[in-house]
């Protein structure tokens, strides 16, 4: 499926005239993926964690963010695709638009799939994504080490939205960060809180 077919939800619920996202476009996906975690202030506080799979990155709201500690299950739910410039988005989407309210880059970096069959081949990562299991390890300023995500409801044959579990896997908790407090949490690329960029855009 090309980049603009995996974008036209993205594009379609956005108006790129008053809102400073990327509209996307095409992008070199060559290297180790690319992960992002974003703290976004909308209607409600929240965490977008966003993984890239091929040429678009694959998206889950995660309210309460990802733990360093096993034994904490995250609640993950699938948003649309985004662009891969989507990583480096940090600043307000204006009222009134979908998804309005501030962005930070909390957390950036690549990752590596480790997703297996039960033989212990590996198995391509969306395609694990797409029967509802999928691990891989995070090699990020703040968030390091193996990860998973489950589906527990919904999927290609369910009914209903889509549910998914974010857990740290390997069993030991990480000695790296957990989520912060949102409005006290600084961005990787700028360092400012939700509350500067916030005052930031509004002197522009």
């Amino acid at each position: 499926m090309g980049d603009r077919d995996r974008l036209r939800e993205y594009r379609g619920k956005r108006d790129f005239r008053r809102s400073a996202e990327p509209e996307g476009r095409s992008a070199s996906s060559d290297g180790e993926p690319r992960f992002v975690v974003q703290i976004h202030d909308a209607s409600t506080m929240h965490f977008d964690f966003r993984l890239q799979v091929g040429d678009v990155l694959k998206s889950w709201s995660i309210p309460k963010g990802p733990s360093a500690d096993p034994h904490d299950k995250r609640l993950a739910v699938p948003t649309e695709d985004h662009p891969l410039q989507y990583e480096e988005f940090e600043g307000v989407i204006p009222e009134g638009e979908y998804g309005g309210g501030t962005v930070i880059v909390w957390d950036h970096g690549t990752y590596q799939p480790l997703s297996h069959d039960r033989e212990g081949r590996p198995v391509d990562f969306e395609e694990s994504l797409e029967h509802g299991h999928a691990r891989f390890r995070l090699k990020g300023a703040k968030l390091h080490g193996e990860y998973a995500l489950t589906r527990f409801r919904g999927g290609r044959d369910g009914d209903g939205k889509e549910s998914w579990l974010l857990v740290k896997a390997g069993g030991e908790r990480d000695r790296g960060h957990g989520a912060p407090d949102p409005r006290r949490a600084r961005s990787v690329t700028s360092g400012r809180t939700l509350a500067q960029v916030a005052a930031d855009d509004g002197r522009k």
